[in-house]
């Protein structure tokens, strides 16, 4: 179980690694096509640095282990906001602004609340995955048009956007992008493999491991980008990064795994679910007073992780 443990270590830096090369490369080229930092920040790099979700709960998917598809995108977006949220804003209070409290979190938290409606027959059906794929790519839309036009109109929208420049071959930036698919790959079958491995050794359920270990593992880039962000005291990216990783999470990588292969969702307990839907609940009152999320509410945030993760795992 030692050399599983160090596999699973190994596989978040593999991880980490192959999201920041497709990141890179995709922006680049992105930038190279005529789409503007911005617009780039808010799908090539908020995509990309989900794509380990994306690509875990695929892997699972194809496998035939449902609980670690669905557990990987309910465990993520619960660490998303807990952990991640939490300690960046204990590193610097996060400002929020009136578009986030208008259409951000409350579309999150609408979303948040219709997909476990899907959950009620026991699985998420190839239609309801085809409808959630169908609505990320609709939101992805309106959110390249929403920005287009605040550009025009001189409106200043903070975005996660790396510091890449246009420089290079294009077929230097393709190559990027594939080695970055390719190490996500190689990532996700090493996490997926070993903790199955840990999981059978300890007798905890695939689920359980899906909502803890592999959801942290996959939510690794996000966990860099918004501290770094909050150190640097660029609050718009660390909240933007999560609210918009949580939706993708939702609709494409949850949808995506459903199309492959119907998800079963009968590992997923009210505790579970009532976990996700409460952080993401909580988050919206905690952005509105005072318009920022603060270091004792994000210490609170943190808190109910621990909580969640001492009812969730196994006494004994």
């Amino acid at each position: 179980m030692l050399t599983a443990s160090l596999l699973i270590l190994a596989s978040f830096v593999v991880l980490f690694i192959g999201a920041e090369l497709l990141v890179r490369g995709g922006a680049a080229m992105a930038l190279k096509l005529g789409l503007s930092p911005l617009v780039v920040g808010l799908t090539v790099v908020a995509y990309g640095t989900s794509m380990p979700e994306l690509i875990v709960s695929l892997k699972a998917a194809f496998a035939g282990q449902p609980d670690i598809a669905i557990g990987n995108v309910v465990g993520s977006n619960i660490f998303n906001i807990a952990v991640i949220l939490g300690l960046a804003a204990a590193v610097y209070p996060i400002r929020t602004h009136l578009q986030v409290l208008r259409w951000d979190a409350p579309l999150l938290l609408g979303v948040t609340l219709l997909v476990p409606l899907s959950f009620i027959d026991g699985q998420v059906s190839r239609i309801e995955g085809c409808i959630f794929v169908l609505a990320a790519v609709a939101f992805t839309i309106w959110t390249i048009r929403a920005a287009r036009r605040d550009e025009n109109s001189g409106v200043e929208i903070a975005a996660d956007t790396p510091e890449v420049k246009p420089t290079g071959s294009l077929p230097g930036d393709i190559l990027k992008i594939l080695a970055g698919l390719g190490v996500l790959v190689l990532g996700s079958k090493l996490l997926v493999d070993n903790a199955v491995t840990v999981a059978s050794s300890l007798g905890v359920s695939e689920a359980v491991i899906g909502l803890t270990i592999i959801a942290a593992g996959t939510s690794m880039p996000e966990l860099a980008t918004s501290v770094v962000a909050a150190f640097r005291r660029q609050s718009d990216i660390a909240l933007g990064n999560v609210l918009g990783s949580n939706l993708f999470n939702l609709l494409f990588v949850l949808g995506g795994s459903a199309v492959i292969h119907p998800v079963e969702t009968s590992a997923m307990s009210k505790i579970d679910l009532g976990m996700m839907i409460g952080v993401t609940a909580l988050l919206v009152p905690l952005l509105a007073t005072g318009k920022r999320l603060n270091r004792a509410e994000g210490l609170l945030l943190a808190a109910t992780y621990g909580g969640y993760l001492f009812v969730l795992w196994p006494k004994g």
